[in-house]
């Protein structure tokens, strides 16, 4: 969830903790912190609050060695003595994660005479690496992580060394390599200024920069090989490119990213889909018998989508689960039960957790998530990369459509290998599938019509957003979206729900976003329009290109060009999330980091 840096090189440590830091405030802004090495020992300086805070608070500090932290709270409230870097003696430390076992350490190291100033469990990390410091920092590192039980990216600073020493476990990692200065991160985005040659972590691993070097190591202290990636994004792909906030520029990118995640995936010419990166055999495939897809949040919501895909397209059996409530469950699995786990960021705990307890049952696993390198690619044995490239503002957009697009490209496949599709139907829906960046840039282009709809419900205390079949997960999605950024009540619903207890709270105070498109269920929604505006609701509705009926149910309606009915999720779900964001706008709200929320949920 927190965001950690380190540094080593012949330059200020200091602005480029604090530069280093402000790209990684998406994942925590409730305090920050940074320790430096200087020619008066180690000096530590955090605040709550954000990141500028703590800027505007630091005197000159003369160090080339030092680490940040910017926190989100899981334990302990967001207080300065909370925030860290925690100190012990001469030890600073800051960390990413979740210590299970820290009321046994905590009493361990009291009777060892460790005093704890704060309520966070991270402090236990820094008294135990104090304890074991006998001159060498690596040793003592993995002498303190060995007592440890839980998840951990950590950074670790010595008052005698001039030296930065990280390790990893469960907790999103990376090492940067440059000329004569090395780096740490708990993101990719946070180094792009600096370098473009990353090593991306592994649980276990720990990691000395020191003296222009860097050198990996096992849990036991032996040197390891060092692999380095060289990452293609580029410095303007992780700023904002003159757009108010992050939120709306990566809404305009889903122009390109639900291209990207097509490249070299789609042949239209024979109406097949080509992915390399999934290694099941085509028996496997054939003879699957269920999916299981877990996934959290946002992610959820595209599963949900994903389950109408695998059973329509390709008749698998699929139930969508949440992460968090899925190791707990009553498991009914085996070897012809495919899990398919969607994470954004690769690093969500609960649905690390699900997958590990799915393949305890010996199911076969694909990991969808877009960013290359993360734990939970390591954890699947089929890796599908969304390529939406980085995503900074909280709420997901660009990765939902990304998500989506895989998902289309994996129920296709499947049915084309289960012989569920024909080549003809296969090559007009891929075919849909290359006109939808095009597409999207039409609703881009109108947006204007969508912001004078959110502009005029945004005093609205209350939202429903309704839809049936493929398009209720939209309506969820479209509810998330504007409780995340906007802090306006919305609930999405299937609307054949509504007379079964919802429809008691419509009233005329109460905006109504049905999603029409064409469908089956077309004629059944209509009859759900007409029921809340017979109640005095005003309705909003999102709707095919040419459709003349809708104009006759709705108050205003905006339109989304005409596509495979089954694509339609991809369209409305960008017309959603337009209308949360300029909500939010219209209200002043802190878009790119709402309230209580952080991007990358890595604990549980």
């Amino acid at each position: 969830m927190c965001g950690i840096v380190g540094y080593v090189g012949k330059k200020q440590a200091t602005p480029i903790l604090i530069d280093a830091l402000k790209r990684l405030e998406y994942r925590g802004y409730d305090s920050a912190g940074v320790a430096v090495l200087t020619d008066k020992g180690v000096e530590v300086y955090k605040t709550e609050g954000r990141i500028s805070e703590l800027e505007a608070q630091l005197p000159d500090i003369n160090g080339l060695c030092g680490i940040g932290h910017t926190r989100w709270a899981t334990q302990g409230a967001p207080t300065t003595i909370n925030a860290h870097p925690h100190v012990s003696g001469n030890i600073s430390v800051v960390h990413n994660g979740i210590i299970e076992n820290y009321n046994e350490l905590h009493k361990f190291l009291n009777n060892e005479g460790y005093e704890f100033v704060s309520e966070t469990d991270t402090e236990v990390l820094a008294h135990l690496t104090n304890m074991y410091y006998k001159g060498n920092l690596v040793s003592a590192v993995i002498q303190g992580l060995k007592k440890v039980k839980g998840t951990y990216a950590a950074a670790f600073l010595c008052g005698d060394s001039k030296q930065v020493v990280a390790a990893r476990k469960e907790s999103p990692l990376i090492a940067g390599i440059g000329n004569g200065e090395n780096f740490i991160a708990s993101d990719v985005t946070a180094l792009l200024k600096y370098t473009r040659d990353i090593v991306y972590m592994h649980d276990y691993e720990i990691v000395s920069l020191a003296g222009g070097q860097i050198q990996l190591y096992d849990f036991w202290g032996n040197p390891a090989k060092t692999h380095i990636d060289s990452i293609d994004w580029n410095i303007e792909a992780a700023e904002k490119s003159g757009y108010p906030h992050f939120m709306l520029k990566e809404i305009n990118e889903q122009v390109t990213s639900v291209h990207d995640i097509m490249m070299g995936r789609v042949s239209k010419l024979n109406g097949d889909v080509a992915l390399d990166e999934i290694k099941l055999s085509m028996e496997e495939i054939q003879n699957l018998e269920r999916i299981v897809i877990v996934a959290c949040g946002t992610s959820y919501n595209a599963g949900l989508i994903g389950k109408c895909l695998f059973e329509g397209l390709a008749g698998i059996h699929t139930d969508v689960e949440v992460s968090s409530e899925f190791r707990y469950s009553n498991h009914v699995l085996g070897d012809s039960t495919l899990v398919v786990a969607i994470s954004q960021s690769g690093e969500t705990a609960d649905t690390l957790a699900a997958i590990r307890e799915a393949k305890n049952y010996g199911c076969r696993a694909i990991a969808i998530t877009n960013v290359v390198g993360a734990t939970l690619a390591r954890e699947a044995e089929n890796i599908f990369y969304t390529r939406a490239g980085p995503e900074i503002g909280v709420a997901a957009t660009k990765t939902f459509t990304s998500q989506l697009v895989a998902l289309y490209l994996l129920a296709i496949y499947f049915a084309r290998i289960r012989k569920r599709m024909d080549m003809d139907r296969s090559k007009r829906l891929l075919a849909s599938l290359t006109q939808l960046p095009g597409m999207i840039q039409q609703i881009l282009n109108s947006k204007d019509l969508i912001k004078k709809q959110a502009v005029r419900f945004s005093n609205a205390k209350d939202y429903f957003f309704l839809g049936r079949s493929l398009n209720y997960p939209v309506a969820l999605e479209g509810a998330l979206k504007l409780k995340e950024i906007s802090y306006i009540h919305a609930e999405g619903y299937a609307a054949g729900e509504l007379k079964h207890g919802p429809l008691a709270i419509i009233s005329k105070d109460t905006p109504v976003v049905a999603i029409a498109t064409r469908s089956p269920t077309y004629d059944k929604m209509l009859n759900n329009i007409r029921e809340v505006k017979a109640r005095g609701a005003q309705v909003l509705a999102i709707a095919d290109l040419n459709d003349a009926e809708i104009d006759k149910n709705a108050d205003a309606v905006i339109r989304i060009p005409v596509t495979d009915e089954l694509l339609n999720p991809v369209l409305s779900s960008v017309v959603v999330q337009l209308l949360a964001y300029y909500s939010a706008y219209a209200l002043g709200c802190p878009i790119d980091k709402p309230r209580n929320l952080a991007k990358s949920v890595t604990v549980e």
